[in-house]
């Protein structure tokens, strides 16, 4: 530590600078650094791109607490040539005063030591989405080189590190008026060896989101990498979440059966929880739930609250005033939120969440709170505006109605044994193994298709359905449009799962479902109706990493007087066998143009045989990006297509994983 900093601390002016909510010892330690370097994945997820990203979030959550406390009003993040992060808030500056504990400056502490914040001492922040306190440490810790500086008690303080080892001491390096936190890192190719490339959009997405949480706060995102191509943006939304549902709405082309977006808020103590609803002319609900800004994927107490009261809302405002006759029966939870878009935000002290993901909240006061918030403002809502009111309930009864007409059709159609669980689609041709756990099924694009994969197959543990004709876009149906639908009744019966409220995984047939298609446009619509299907109906199979993309080569490259060839999957992979191979005098090239071209071995060879196959695996990281993209692929949007796959599916090669 430098003469000049022991001088500081020892000055009474720095330390009553220095404010007493957050001061140096509102920094408490928990050891423990060392562990992240060798496993990653526990603190962040992964070492792929999610993990990569995810440094960035951690560090602008902290900025993020600073708004929370009142302190914060502006965030800068930039991208810099090389894929090197910075972020730059207005805030009051981590602490600089020595922490008594480990006899080093806080800022030092909180950059070294896991679990080393002011976060779990409750002086620092009432409301924090970091509750972990890893957030600082961990993205040093799996940094090349991390550098920060804080300005405060007018000067500039800053000190680098590399690898989370010191690399410098604190020192000062100017003076300033001014207060907040400037950070500087470039991830580590050693841990991050799948790639260190930030995608713009990625982060786009999330500060984007953050600034919708928290109505007023300006983010901007800048991209430096390219002088010819600066990419600058910044997020500012007065509106907060009612701006949150009219982006979603808009966004996805849904167009609202109402004006307004109902927006309700309450306050209780420390806790505060705030609802913007709209309902729209489609089929599916969209909530996204948040507690501290940490977007609660898993839902939990203050969703369970929302959905509670919201049903209750309904069926209370029907009977009251008679929109539900003595003999109708109380609408359900799905009726009340077809097509509904709602987002939830709650803040609170003390936050529980499941895991470092923070994918479900678990405060049961939540769950009261929101509910009697819900019913009491929404109900309020309902009888000073008939209007509004009708016109929703209108829809609701109308999903009510569509799903008593899928009940019935599903009672017939087991009437006739259809959806018996031991009855089979006559044109599926299964394998021996009956443990779901080592058996795939293949749903084949076109019976010819279909004919050279049954002959193909190991039909021991691979089980074959062909497929005809394009199928029902389900998201522009309802439930009772999907049941019985000709082309989907059959991958309902091969999987045994049932669909919608039935749907049990348990129950499901094969632990892997390949969708094997041409890689054409029509083979592109297939698996995209098919995916939407399953994620609409069958969402489980995709959050589980059951669903997966079959990718038959593009080429085969044979060299001219010689059994030796290759498969090219790219046309770069083609020109660099040619290359290989002597130039295209000495090579035949052979253009694959659909599955249906191939024969028994050659579709073994290259797309069914579990040793050198290369597939898609489909993951739904981000449920929000996927169930926009759906929403853009399948609804009055359709194009680009192909943007869900290259985006929410990663190559997968020899699948026993």
């Amino acid at each position: 530590m430098s003469e000049e900093i022991k001088d500081i601390y020892e000055d009474e002016e720095m330390n009553t600078a220095v404010t007493e909510e957050y001061g140096a010892d509102a920094i408490q330690v928990l050891k423990g650094l060392e562990a992240v370097r060798k496993r990653p994945g526990m603190y962040i997820g992964s070492t792929g791109p999610k993990g990569l990203h995810h440094l960035v979030y951690e560090i602008v959550d902290n900025s993020i607490d600073e708004a929370l406390a009142g302190y914060c009003s502006h965030i800068e993040v930039e991208i810099l040539p090389d894929d090197i992060i910075t972020v730059r808030d207005n805030g009051r500056g981590i602490p600089v005063g020595i922490n008594e504990e480990e006899g080093l400056p806080a800022v030092t502490v909180v950059l070294t030591v896991l679990h080393a914040g002011g976060k779990f001492g409750g002086s620092g922040y009432k409301v924090s989405g970091g509750l972990h306190g890893v957030g600082s440490s961990v993205v040093n810790a799996l940094s090349e080189w991390f550098e920060v500086e804080v300005s405060q008690n007018g000067h500039i303080y800053k000190q680098r590190f590399e690898r989370g080892n010191i690399a410098s001491d604190l020192e000062i390096i100017g003076d300033t008026n001014e207060t907040g936190t400037f950070i500087r890192f470039k991830a580590d190719p050693e841990i991050f060896t799948e790639t260190t490339v930030y995608e713009f959009e990625i982060l786009q997405r999330r500060l984007r989101e953050q600034a919708f949480l928290n109505a007023g706060l300006r983010i901007s995102l800048t991209d430096k990498r390219d002088d010819n191509n600066i990419i600058e943006e910044t997020y500012c939304y007065e509106g907060g979440i009612r701006s949150f549902v009219d982006f979603i709405n808009t966004s996805r082309g849904l167009t609202p059966v109402h004006d307004e977006i109902l927006h309700f808020s309450s306050v209780q103590g420390d806790r505060s929880a705030e609802v913007a609803i709209s309902y729209n002319d489609g089929y599916n609900e969209i909530i996204l739930s948040f507690a501290n800004n940490v977007r609660t994927i898993d839902g939990g107490t203050h969703e369970d609250g929302f959905k509670t009261a919201l049903t209750k809302v309904f069926n209370d405002y029907g009977r009251k005033f008679k929109l539900l006759k003595d003999n109708d029966k109380n609408l359900s939870g799905d009726d009340v939120r077809e097509g509904l878009t709602v987002v939830i935000s709650v803040k609170l002290t003390e936050a529980e969440f499941e895991g470092q993901t923070k994918g479900k909240l678990g405060n049961t006061e939540m769950k009261s709170l929101v509910n009697k918030m819900l019913y009491e403002k929404m109900m309020t809502y309902f009888e000073e505006n008939p209007t509004v009111a009708k016109t929703i309930f209108s829809k609701a009864l109308d999903a009510s109605r569509a799903r008593e007409a899928a009940r019935k059709a599903r009672d017939t159609a087991r009437r006739k044994s259809a959806l018996e669980g031991n009855s089979l689609p006559g044109k599926l041709a299964d394998c021996i193994e009956k443990n779901p756990e080592f058996t795939e099924l293949f749903i084949v694009e076109g019976d010819s298709a279909g004919g050279s994969a049954k002959e193909g197959r190991d039909n021991r543990i691979q089980a074959i359905l062909p497929l005809w004709g394009k199928m029902l876009n389900v998201e522009k149906a309802r439930i009772d449009k999907v049941i019985g639908n000709d082309k989907l009744t059959p991958v309902v019966l091969a999987l045994g799962t049932g669909i919608g409220e039935e749907f049990d995984i348990n129950k499901i047939r094969y632990h892997k479902i390949v969708i094997m298609a041409d890689a054409d446009v029509d083979g592109q619509h297939i698996r995209t109706l098919l995916l939407t299907f399953f994620f609409r109906y069958m969402r489980p199979l995709i959050d589980e990493g059951y669903i997966y993309i079959a990718q038959p080569p593009l080429f085969k490259v044979s060299k001219k007087g010689s059994k030796h060839f290759e498969y090219a999957f790219t046309e770069e992979e083609r020109d660099r066998f040619i290359e290989e191979m002597g130039g295209t005098e000495k090579t035949d090239v052979q253009r694959y143009k659909g599955l249906g071209e191939m024969d028994p071995e050659q579709l073994w060879e290259t797309t069914m045989d579990p040793a050198t196959r290369l597939m898609l695996r489909v993951t739904l990281e981000d449920a929000m990006e996927a169930d926009e993209t759906f929403s853009i692929l399948m609804g009055d949007k359709v194009e680009p297509r192909r943007e869900f796959i290259e985006k929410n599916a990663k190559y997968v090669q020899n699948l026993d994983i």
